[in-house]
């Protein structure tokens, strides 16, 4: 009668060096602070900064060229304060007219 499991298989299988790979694989990919789940949590996470880094810097320098417009002159200035900030003049009346 053949044993069911022979002993070249068992000697693999019991080989240190194997059990110590796989304990460690198992160890790093599912257990350690620094998973393969955190890992891919944090790839993600990098991905949307990228998205947000050329957001931010395209609207900078969209707000550098509006700022530069007003430096030079000072009716853009004067507009740009009367409609965001509701600047007036000396003895001026503002109306808001607030749409629905």
């Amino acid at each position: 009668m053949k044993p069911l499991i022979s002993k070249k298989f068992f000697g693999t299988i019991a080989n240190k060096y194997l059990i110590a790979f796989v304990a460690f694989s198992v160890w790093m990919l599912f257990i350690d602070d620094n998973n393969i789940f955190f890992l891919r949590k944090n790839v993600n996470k990098l991905k949307s900064y990228r998205v947000e880094k050329a957001y931010f810097q395209e609207k900078i320098r969209n707000d550098s060229i509006h700022l530069q417009g007003m430096k030079d002159n000072a009716k853009n200035f004067e507009k740009f304060a009367r409609e965001e900030f509701l600047m007036k003049k000396k003895d001026e009346d503002i109306f808001l007219i607030i749409e629905k």
